[in-house]
């Protein structure tokens, strides 16, 4: 694909020393979306926050806060990509644009950015569904090695959501 860098070593340390340090949560989550940003790629970039008292996602982070604004929220709903990312811990990926729609109730704002493919990955610990990282991109972008270096940035984000639940 083309603009992609391989994650390395110095990234996952240049992330982990923003979170070691005294800082706000955009500002790590920033790092983390700059970082997906160059690895991976991404049309639209949001972290969610799961609300286990209320059963509802909270929207901590996001590229695009126009089209979804942080402090947004929405009822975890029985849905497949729920199951899998929130209950199973799996990531879940809408490869084209009649899987997003199948996903996503709100796909004509997600087409209307240009999107046709999503990424949703499990941000979690010892256990715990603390929220999800994801990403958004043109049609049939995303594959396993993505999904792998997903997880390994999400995990970073892990102890920021555990510090504001």
């Amino acid at each position: 694909m083309p603009n992609r860098q391989p994650l390395t070593q110095r990234d996952l340390a240049t992330l982990a020393q923003v979170a070691a340090r005294a800082h706000r949560p955009d500002e790590l989550y920033a790092a983390a979306d700059a970082l997906v940003q160059r690895t991976i790629g991404h049309k639209l970039f949001t972290i969610l926050r799961a609300d286990e008292a209320r059963d509802e996602v909270e929207r901590a982070y996001s590229s695009n806060a126009r089209a979804y604004p942080v402090g947004g929220r929405k009822k975890k709903q029985d849905t497949h990509w729920g199951r899998v990312v929130l209950a199973e811990g799996q990531v879940f990926i809408a490869h084209t644009p009649d899987e997003v729609k199948h996903a996503f109730a709100d796909y004509e704002l997600i087409f209307s950015l240009g999107v046709g493919s999503i990424m949703n990955v499990p941000i979690g610990f010892a256990g715990r569904r603390l929220g999800t990282m994801n990403v958004s991109h043109d049609a049939n972008w995303f594959t396993s090695e993505d999904a792998e270096c997903g997880r390994v940035i999400a995990a970073l984000l892990a102890p920021e959501l555990l510090a504001r639940t």
